[in-house]
């Protein structure tokens, strides 16, 4: 039987099993959607079509583990485990990528680079939407990168190459764009690279447990969405746009990909750790 065979195929031929197969669940459903909303409300045609997209991962992620591994609780194998360790992990992520958000923006302060002002809209509304946000956005991205594509690599992989490729992925489809976009933004693939193998190094460190990348990786969506959002800082033009960031990206300049690099050093694990998952 087909589905005997598949957990056995090399990763792309596999992978692209379970791609085909995702969009075939998809695409009949977000197209209609598309083709409804289009031309009246583009970012709601995008927030709906992308929960379906992931609504359908969720379902083919189930399935993919119960008939090609046999491994009914594929969920728990990718470290999204339901227990008092992974849950400390996640806000402490929040926590620290959030301040680190703030502090790279802060030193810039410091130096006369940008300057803050209060936020433009109600700072707990902006708060609160920002975390929601945050978290739907890291718990899917995370899921998918450092959960089912992370334990596709280590199948056929060592762990050095699975870093290098996950973070060169990740990075990579964040510019499934078009063109002019991808031109004015390719600036930011290091930075993406590194925030993606350094969320890997983040798993590895913290016993393979999702919560700890879902928390790292909201925080630093949340801390730039309320700057962001709120329209609270003001580049002063004193240095180039490539320390503070071109198009006043943080990620596209030299201070934010200097403190991603730390942010890496800092996740890098000190020691060999156990592949399992712990409670």
């Amino acid at each position: 039987m087909l589905l005997n065979k598949i957990h056995s195929y090399p990763i792309i031929p596999r992978v692209g099993v379970f791609i085909l197969t995702l969009s075939f669940i998809w695409l009949p459903l977000a197209a209609p959607v598309y083709l409804t909303l289009q031309n009246t409300d583009e970012n709601l045609t995008t927030i709906i079509t992308m929960a379906m997209l992931f609504v359908a991962f969720l379902i083919l992620v189930k399935l993919w583990g119960k008939y090609i591994y046999k491994n009914n609780n594929i969920f728990r194998s990718y470290g999204l485990v339901n227990s008092r360790k992974n849950v400390l992990h996640l806000f402490s992520g929040l926590l620290i990528s959030f301040t680190i958000t703030w502090s790279l923006f802060g030193l810039q302060a410091l130096f006369g680079w940008v300057t803050f002002s209060a936020p433009k809209i109600n700072i707990i509304y902006l708060v609160i939407e920002g975390f929601i946000s945050a978290i739907l956005i890291s718990f899917a991205e995370e899921l998918f990168f450092r959960g089912w594509l992370l334990s596709e690599l280590e199948k056929d992989f060592s762990p050095a190459t699975t870093t290098a490729l996950n973070g060169f992925i990740f990075a990579l489809l964040h510019f499934i764009k078009p063109l002019d976009e991808v031109i004015r933004t390719i600036i930011t693939f290091p930075a993406l690279f590194v925030l993606g193998f350094s969320l890997v190094w983040a798993k590895r460190k913290h016993k393979n447990l999702l919560g700890i990348c879902i928390g790292f990786h909201g925080g630093f969506v949340w801390g730039y969405y309320v700057l962001n959002v709120g329209e609270m800082l003001t580049y002063t033009d004193v240095v180039p746009p490539w320390i503070t960031g071109i198009n006043q990206n943080p990620i596209a300049g030299l201070m934010g990909l200097g403190f991603l690099i730390i942010f890496a050093l800092f996740n890098l694990p000190k020691q060999k750790q156990k592949t399992t998952v712990d409670n």
